[in-house]
């Protein structure tokens, strides 16, 4: 798996595809036990992967734990990103809901605990709560980035011009920023496009994709009949039975044929040229495991020689020597935004 730099407001080296871990644990009666997990993370890392992506809310907070514990040993060599806004667990009360500074606060300190770390690197607010200042939660992050707490600040599912307005607030302030975005984006979810990737590129934000593959359904294995998170937590999928989905799918499973690949990896394929970052949401060994079978088919097939003098300096050998071989297959440092 290579490597590209998150945005243009940091150098922070990330994988090209992150791992996603909404259906790591099983509190919501889908997903996987802790020794799948386990492998799934193993997996991961073996392939090169550093980006794992999480949230508090997912699995009520087993998510969170599950990882803590499965990446104790090799925390430094990852980028951890975690997310609140719904809080965890029963009777959370309005105070503690939201995206303001107190539920900011006890959001990051719970977290911190099931993770077993004392930072997190990568920071979202969860989805836009329609009422808390923009400057209330730029600020708050960028208290976060200062107490040692998070190293930075994202934004997920906000629109636009909320986004716009924490990125000039920042700017002018002088605050740390945001320095990522997440957003839904597949074939099937484009409206991304009109203006949150304009956005994103304008102020040199790293833009992540989450559901890259629409809940598996890019994949075709619905239209087969097999089970998955679309049949086990209903109204998951949402664009299955569409008129313009279901004309998608038809054009995307010809194209497959034609060239002899998999529905998932051309899916895949497709956003990875879009320069975003997919974050793939596995549940099972066997699902990461061809996620990234294809994603090695792509990248050897799309291989093209650097030339002197990047040959050199990207050299297997240039980059074990001076890295015991821990940084491979790093890229120039394009960002992604």
């Amino acid at each position: 798996m290579n490597y590209k730099i998150l945005g243009k407001k940091t150098g922070l080296p990330v994988s090209e595809f992150a791992l996603g871990s909404a259906m790591f644990g099983q509190s919501w009666g889908y997903g996987a036990e802790a020794t799948e997990v386990n492998k799934i993370i193993s997996l991961y890392i073996d392939h090169g992967g550093n980006f794992i992506d999480t949230a508090d809310t997912y699995q009520s907070g087993d998510s969170e734990t599950i990882i803590g514990k499965a990446i104790a040993d090799k925390r430094n060599d990852l980028v951890l990103a975690s997310k609140y806004t719904y809080g965890v667990g029963q009777g959370n009360g309005p105070a503690s809901l939201g995206n303001h500074r107190k539920s900011m606060i006890q959001a990051v300190e719970a977290s911190l605990k099931r993770l077993n770390t004392d930072h997190i690197d990568l920071y979202f607010v969860h989805q836009d709560d329609l009422y808390t200042p923009m400057e209330e939660i730029v600020r708050g992050l960028d208290d976060l980035v200062r107490a040692g707490k998070i190293v930075y600040g994202g934004l997920s599912n906000f629109s636009a011009w909320r986004a716009a307005s924490a990125a000039m607030l920042a700017d002018l302030r002088g605050w740390s920023g945001i320095a990522a975005i997440e957003v839904e984006y597949s074939l099937l979810q484009r409206t991304t496009e009109r203006e949150l990737l304009p956005m994103a590129e304008a102020f040199g934000i790293a833009a992540l994709a989450w559901s890259p593959l629409a809940g598996g359904l890019l994949t075709g294995k619905y239209r087969k009949g097999e089970q998955g998170r679309g049949t086990a937590l209903k109204g998951s999928i949402l664009y299955e039975g569409e008129a313009v989905a279901e004309a998608v799918l038809d054009e995307l499973f010809a194209l497959a044929d034609i060239i002899e690949a998999d529905p998932g990896q051309v899916a895949l394929a497709w956003l990875k040229a879009k320069n975003v970052i997919p974050v793939l949401g596995p549940r099972t060994y066997e699902q990461l495991e061809n996620n990234l079978k294809q994603i090695q088919q792509l990248d050897t097939a799309s291989a093209i020689s650097q030339g002197y003098p990047h040959q050199i300096n990207r050299s297997e050998e240039t980059r074990n020597s001076l890295t015991g071989g821990q940084w491979t297959k790093f890229q120039s440092p394009q960002p992604i935004v």
